[in-house]
């Protein structure tokens, strides 16, 4: 993998490729421990979680950064963007990566592919940590009942056209990414190198086409029999144990529709607000953010 890529950023981490269902997932990652399998959201990629990849292998886990399907160094396949797909991705590359299971630390639409799994793949996940992403099921209530999210994920309404999202997203070298960024964050963040390296990522072959079928999906198949089907497997409780980490200012999701998220969780559940924290808390307060979500993993009773 050529260091020269705008997506394979150097670091103290390691960079490899891994097969699982018929395509390659790149990962960046580091340290050795128990394995947390960090999973990036819109319109990001792996190098979101840098900050975690070393305070979690300084805390002895393996910590591996993945490229969702169709971002990043991953492979940018014409299909397989629907969430049980992607929840089969991330637990074929667990497997590949030689573990039972691993610690899923999961943001936005990776937030949404880690609820997935848990439900769809319980034995694949020891705990989960979602962040800024409501429970799928809650999300779609939200959508239908609260005007005010309905109004929030106005983006994920206007890429159901054919071609144009993606020219959009990429007129005026991605800026649309920029002002997404700024848009769901709390003021000060991102600076303008952080902004750049996630517009020169979005720009990369067919990740813009790839990130709009995620909403396409989403939105489509809510009256399809498989989008149905997957809102009503989705609503049996999972059984692994959940912290849900959200930022009290996060402008994309609203914190309390994310809040209701606990019922379906049968299994030790903790809510989290960060306050003065927008959208992207791993990020905008990242030693905030690692010493709760290490305080968590260490603590054997986590639904205290």
């Amino acid at each position: 993998m050529s260091s020269a890529s705008p997506v394979l950023l150097e670091g103290s981490w390691k960079h490899r490729s891994v097969a699982a269902r018929g395509a390659r997932f790149h990962v960046a990652e580091q340290g050795d421990g128990p394995l947390v399998v960090l999973l990036h959201g819109f319109p990001q990629f792996w190098w979101t979680w840098r900050a975690q990849l070393r305070s979690f292998s300084d805390a002895g886990y393996h910590a591996v950064a993945m490229d969702l399907r169709g971002y990043g160094a991953s492979d940018k396949t014409p299909r397989g963007y629907d969430l049980p797909s992607l929840a089969d991705d991330v637990a074929a590359v667990i497997a590949s990566l030689g573990s039972a299971d691993a610690i899923v630390v999961a943001h936005d639409w990776g937030g949404f592919v880690g609820w997935t799994l848990a439900n769809r793949h319980p034995k694949s996940v020891r705990r989960l940590v979602s962040v800024s992403s409501p429970h799928p099921v809650r999300l779609r209530s939200a959508l239908v009942r609260h005007p005010k999210q309905l109004n929030r994920s106005a983006h994920a309404l206007s890429m159901q056209s054919p071609w144009l999202p993606e020219r959009r997203f990429t007129r005026s070298n991605a800026a649309k990414v920029d002002q997404l960024l700024h848009q769901w964050s709390a003021p000060g963040w991102p600076d303008l190198p952080t902004s750049m390296t996630y517009r020169r990522a979005f720009q990369l072959g067919n990740t813009p086409f790839c990130a709009a079928e995620y909403h396409r999906w989403l939105v489509r198949s809510a009256f399809r029999p498989d989008g149905l089907r997957y809102a009503h497997n989705m609503k049996r409780p999972i059984s692994v144990p959940v912290l849900q980490v959200h930022g009290a200012k996060d402008r994309c999701f609203l914190p309390d529709v994310a809040q209701g998220s606990g019922r379906y969780v049968a299994a030790p559940y903790r809510w989290r607000l960060l306050e003065g924290v927008g959208h992207f808390p791993h990020e905008e307060a990242p030693d905030r953010f690692d010493a709760e979500v290490l305080s968590w993993l260490a603590d054997p009773e986590p639904d205290r």
